[in-house]
């Protein structure tokens, strides 16, 4: 919800007076924001950053420069960005960078990699967004240039002619809202910027490009190709609202709230917001003359009022003349521009050239503004990194097709998205649309794979190719084929999925990590479905349906026996599949000796535990529409807190100071002996980088692409357990065998003095109180929890209970406490984390917090 207005009752009539002041923006928290997480461990799922362009009118910037600005946090990173330290990247922190440590005598005539390797910039001459930008395209260009034909070299070489001032303001709209018009006025850049109208007029300005004999092919399953995106016979890095903006939607979207309302009011309509607003605009152009503009403008002249009365009306679908509606559309069009003023546009063919360099830049599909400066920012902060040996692979994509082929598979999988995950419910239409995308990329997907074998089988080195997989087309077709499936079974085309499942799983080079759930689907469709859609075969003579179902079912159980010892199906799966073959095997009478025995993995019911605390709630006089609270309502909100929200309590341990529910109850679980943190997955974190420390730096190709990573890229895929196999399991059998205690103690005396920035390392733990826990922590157990974070690293950063306790008293004991308040539910990756934990005979309790009294405060 954040950034989002909530709507005020009717009976408030608070949207029926034009007068009122427009809302204010809901503040966006900035990256030092105190809400939000500051783990440098923080990972979320990621999305392709390919953004509508001109085919979709946008709303205008952003009320405020500063507003505009302020973006709202992402909900994922870059793999880059996972594996760099988490440095201050907001505005403040570049500032206080290019202020404090920039001094024009000292910064004179240093180039680009001089201002690096000083950490000088000079305002008004130099600034990091400038040399983070042109450090992307000075390296893919000198590693990568293959990439790129005749035109596109002519684009970068204009770029590098350009001013300063030209390139400064050219990629602050780079990191904007690039699909929206920006309005020259309002473009605060002075600082920087000494003459703006110049600096726009050099984006403004067309540029030649030589002719080129590349042909563009267009990628399987990619409906239509994004419009403008191609170069022609010349370009410019920006678009003028003069030549480019000629629809009255467009225009309209330009205005803010409060200039949307005056030309409301002239126009005599209504609206609650600034949707129907505009609605009621396209209305009136439609269905009115427009006459309502009388007076003259400076861009009515006598020539173009005639040139007005003279057109040749035809009428169109709506029985309105062409030309009148033309007419109608061009003074509202007119008025709001006179308005708004000149507004630029980033172009759309300069600008996805561009995003493509970054994307061959950062081995991401998807890049920030943080991903454009968080590597300058760690190379000029003080910070230790572990030593690794640094690997930039200069074949990441072979040739300029394969480029744009991965490229367009992005957009094919945006689009495969937006149908299944991003629109609530699909419908029968958008089952369809799927399926016809995964029927074309069907073929192409089976023609790479056969490709990337005989690259892992003869080119390839030991581990050399699990992470440059990931930017092969196949990669993103083995996940729409994979969607694809999930459409069949949607269609009750059951035998079709079978044989697509069958297909992904024969492959064991892209998502590894989905492995458990194709063995899970398969065996399901075998048991329940193949019986009746497969005739008879050479092992299965008979037609009986009891015996087809009895044959069916025996492949079932050997599919389950199969995931089990697949070494890529991850063990987060092997729970449901013990259970499938327990009922098979039931079912099949198989007897009693010959039957799988999983009681040493049968899950422990978490125990239950109730914790009574005092409760405190805020006093509220009034409520958000002006009214009075009244006893009653406040009555009904101490009873029943909002669910899922943070609720305070009273500490009796803290002389009765107020603390969050966990810590009021890991205050009760100390008064009981036990010694714990409030970490939430922070201990488990801290083990495993400890622990796997010399694994996460030994040395794969490609991983380590810059000197400043606190984890390797493949740490946040599937590829990154794929890659250390060998070294992975070494490891855990190590820990298995009780040496924990002594791969930490040396992991941590190594790097303890230097405070080495790692994945997850919190330093603010004790050395002794890691040892203890490592005493009390039982090596299979810890060694099955570590193979979890190993397999899904990023998948797994979540859900962990929120309380880690020990007891060193007599033989030792860890325990993981969930805490939960009134009306909390347990998550599915919470229920995930329990179901490990008590897999490997980890007491988990959930711990019930229960306000025996509640107190209300200002």
């Amino acid at each position: 919800m954040l950034g989002r207005r909530i709507a005020h009752p009717s009976s408030t009539k608070f949207n029926e007076d034009f007068e009122l002041p427009a809302a204010k923006r809901v503040k966006r928290l900035d990256s030092n924001s105190p809400s939000r997480p500051s783990s440098d461990h923080e990972v979320f799922e990621s999305s392709p950053r390919f953004t509508p362009r001109h085919n979709e009118v946008l709303d205008s910037e952003a009320d405020s420069e500063e507003e505009d600005e302020q973006q709202i946090p992402r909900a994922s990173q870059t793999e880059l960005e996972s594996a760099l330290p988490a440095v201050k990247t907001d505005k403040e922190a570049i500032a206080e960078y290019e202020a404090t440590r920039a001094a024009e005598a000292a910064g004179a005539g240093l180039d680009l990699h001089g201002r690096l390797g000083q950490r000088k910039w000079v305002q008004g001459k130099s600034s990091i967004y400038v040399d983070a930008f042109s450090l992307a395209l000075e390296t893919v260009l000198d590693e990568e240039s293959h990439l790129f034909d005749e035109a596109e070299m002519a684009v970068f070489q204009r770029w590098r002619d350009m001013s300063y001032e030209g390139q400064y303001l050219y990629v602050r709209l780079f990191l904007r809202k690039t699909a929206a018009w920006h309005r020259i006025n309002r473009l605060k850049y002075y600082g920087d910027i000494s003459d703006l109208n110049a600096a726009v007029d050099e984006l403004f300005r067309s540029h030649e490009l030589p002719a080129t004999t590349v042909t563009e092919l267009r990628a399987p399953g990619e409906v239509e190709p994004p419009k403008d995106a191609a170069l022609a016979d010349s370009f410019t890095f920006a678009d003028s609202s003069v030549d480019h903006i000629d629809s009255l939607d467009e225009a309209a979207s330009l205005l803010l709230l409060d200039e949307l309302k005056t030309i409301a009011k002239e126009a005599k309509i209504q609206g609650k917001n600034k949707g129907e607003l505009l609605r009621a605009l396209q209305r009136t152009s439609q269905k009115q003359g427009a006459l309502g503009w009388s007076g003259l403008k400076r861009s009515d002249t006598e020539e173009s009022i005639k040139s007005e009365q003279t057109v040749d009306y035809e009428e169109d679908a709506d029985g309105a003349p062409n030309g009148l509606r033309t007419s109608r559309d061009s003074h509202f069009r007119r008025k709001i521009l006179s308005i708004t003023g000149h507004c630029i546009r980033l172009s759309s063919a300069a600008f996805k050239l561009l995003e493509r360099v970054h994307l061959v830049f950062y081995r991401s599909t998807e890049w920030t503004e943080k991903s454009l400066t968080t590597i300058i920012l760690a190379r000029i902060s003080r910070r230790n990194f572990p030593p690794y040996v640094v690997s930039r692979s200069t074949n990441i994509f072979p040739s300029r097709s394969a480029l744009l082929e991965f490229e367009a598979s992005i957009r094919t999988q945006f689009a495969v998205d937006s149908v299944l995950e991003f629109n609530g419910t699909v419908d029968k239409d958008g089952l369809h649309k799927i399926k016809a995308v995964f029927e074309e990329i069907y073929p192409r997907w089976l023609t790479i794979l056969a490709e990337e074998q005989r690259k892992e089988d003869r080119i390839y080195e030991s581990g050399e190719g699990a992470y440059l997989r990931r930017f092969s087309p196949a990669w993103v077709y083995t996940r729409i084929v994979h969607k694809g499936a999930y459409v069949l079974g949607r269609f009750k085309d059951h035998k079709r999925e079978h044989q697509i499942l069958t297909e992904l799983l024969a492959q064991r080079l892209f998502h590894a990590a989905r492995r458990g759930t194709w063995y899970q689907r398969k065996a399901l469709l075998e048991e329940h479905y193949m019986w009746a859609l497969s005739p008879a075969t050479e092992d299965n003579h008979t037609d009986d349906q009891q015996q087809q179902q009895k044959h069916w079912k025996r492949i079932a159980l050997r599919t389950c026996e199969d995931g089990l010892q697949d070494r890529d199906c991850h063990l987060i799966y092997h729970h449901d599949l013990q259970k499938r073959i327990a009922k098979l095997e039931r079912q099949l009478k198989v007897p009693k000796r010959q039957q799988h025995d999983f009681g040493h993995v049968r899950l422990a019911k978490p125990h239950e535990r109730f914790v009574h605390g005092t409760r405190v709630e805020r006093e509220r006089t009034r409520s958000r529409n002006g009214r009075r609270r009244s006893s009653t309502d406040l009555a009904s909100t101490t009873n029943n807190p909002r669910r899922g929200g943070k609720t305070i309590w009273l500490d009796p341990a803290d002389a009765n100071n107020e603390c969050s529910v966990e810590d009021m109850c890991l205050s009760h679980y100390r008064s009981l002996g036990w010694k714990g943190y409030h970490s939430e997955g922070g201990i488990m974190r801290t083990l495993f980088a400890h622990l796997f420390h010399s694994v996460l730096f030994t040395y794969v190709p490609n991983v380590f692409q810059t000197p400043f990573q606190t984890c390797p890229l493949d740490l946040h895929t599937d590829a990154f357990y794929a890659s250390r196999f060998s070294e992975i399991h070494a490891r855990l059998n190590a820990i298995s065998n009780g040496d924990a205690a002594s791969i930490l103690r040396a992991a941590y005396e190594e790097n303890a003095n230097r405070q080495t920035c790692v994945v997850g390392l919190d330093w603010g733990f004790e050395l002794d109180d890691l040892l203890e826990i490592l005493a009390c922590f039982r090596g299979e157990a810890l060694s099955t929890v570590c193979k979890v974070m190993a397999q899904e690293y990023q998948q797994r950063g979540g859900g962990v209970p929120d309380l880690f306790l020990w007891d060193n008293r007599g033989k030792g004991e860890v325990m993981f406490a969930e805490v939960k308040s009134e009306n909390d539910r347990l998550s599915d990756t919470q229920r995930l984390w329990i179901d490990v934990l008590s897999g490997v005979g980890v007491r988990v309790e959930l711990c019930n917090a229960v306000a025996k009294e509640v107190v209300v405060r200002r």
